[in-house]
């Protein structure tokens, strides 16, 4: 997950040496860049390792997955510590800009953009696709770089989302009971309550249906 001064420091203005000596400034600018799906930390791991050894270590200065905390439950009930990403198949890079002369504007440096878009199982910038002169094939897309209410919102998500319990069984599942009062009783589920970490169940009890509250842990999914 992303600090505050992670996220301040990505919108602020740093200062590099220009061509000629003097200093001038260059901001710097979230993208988000579309990947294979389950690649996210492939790309990530690859990026960190190729802007060292080809030298855009200056231009891409930070790559992350926003991700967000969860507990899942598995099948025999016991809860596990995980993140879930907020963007599956999407990677942010900051990157700091370079100023196109000739088009009057800041733009992602050629150098990191052709690292990027060279990266194993990077798809693309997302940002606007510029028609060809000829021809009708897809034509390049110009990389937009994020707006900073959009990028504060993604990483404030991160930082105060509160642990959300994700459980592998729905209405319908059928259940064993592991310990409690119906210890060995099977039944089938008919509601989940994740924010409880509960579900109720139809237990056989006496010869009939009976709805009976139960914690995820007391009791296994069966395949």
């Amino acid at each position: 997950m992303v600090s505050d001064a992670d996220f301040n420091a990505g919108q602020e203005l740093e200062h590099s040496q220009a061509e000629e000596g003097s200093q001038r400034k260059r901001p710097l600018r979230w993208y988000a860049v579309q990947v294979a799906s389950g690649c996210e930390k492939k790309v990530k791991a690859s990026l960190e390792q190729r802007l060292q050894t080809l030298d855009v270590v200056d231009d891409i200065i930070q790559i992350e997955i926003p991700q967000t905390p969860v507990k899942k439950v598995r099948k025999d009930g016991k809860h596990i510590d995980a993140e879930e990403k907020v963007f599956p198949g999407y990677v942010l890079i900051k990157i700091k800009q370079k100023r196109d002369e000739t088009l009057e504007e800041w733009k992602v440096p050629e150098d990191a953009w052709l690292v990027i878009k060279n990266t194993p199982h990077v798809i693309n910038f997302v940002g606007a696709e510029q028609r060809r002169a000829i021809g009708r094939g897809r034509g390049h897309v110009k990389p937009m770089p994020l707006g900073r209410s959009e990028v504060e919102r993604i990483f404030k998500q991160t930082q105060e989302q509160q642990p959300v319990v994700k459980v592998d069984m729905e209405a319908g599942d059928r259940i064993s009971v592991l310990s409690g009062p119906f210890k060995d009783f099977e039944g089938e589920v008919i509601e989940v309550s994740p924010e409880r970490s509960k579900l109720k169940a139809l237990l056989s009890i006496f010869g009939r249906d009976t709805p009976v509250e139960l914690e995820f842990n007391q009791v296994q999914k069966e395949s």
